[in-house]
């Protein structure tokens, strides 16, 4: 299955490990889904939604180990492009990896290697 990636505040995530699920952002609630990015798309989601934020994670998140397989949509969005967009809670045992995020001299996020 495809991996996906979350940006979010380190203290929603802290949040979501203590009771097991992430239930999405602001955006997220109020567009009634849970907005991913892929690999390809990740550099231009930090820059044009998340631009000098701090203190942010990056979930890497296993598609498969959501249920159901019908809760993942790919549509379109920025410019046609098709992205992942999760019509359920997350649960946090699909989260193969947390990164902190870091912003380098020239306020920019510094990408981990991704999976």
């Amino acid at each position: 299955m495809p991996l996906v990636y979350k940006v979010l505040p380190g203290a929603a995530w802290q949040a979501a490990l203590a009771i097991g699920t992430y239930f999405g952002s602001p955006d997220d609630v109020r567009d009634g889904f849970i907005h991913f990015s892929t690999a390809a798309q990740l550099a231009e989601t930090l820059r044009k939604h998340f631009a000098g934020a701090r203190d942010l994670t990056l979930l890497t998140v296993d598609t498969g180990a959501v249920p159901p397989d019908s809760a993942w949509r790919w549509e379109p969005s920025r410019g046609g492009e098709l992205f992942p967009h999760l019509y359920a809670p997350l649960p946090v045992s699909a989260v193969r990896k947390a990164q902190a995020l870091v912003l380098n001299a020239a306020g920019v996020h510094e990408l981990p290697a991704l999976d």
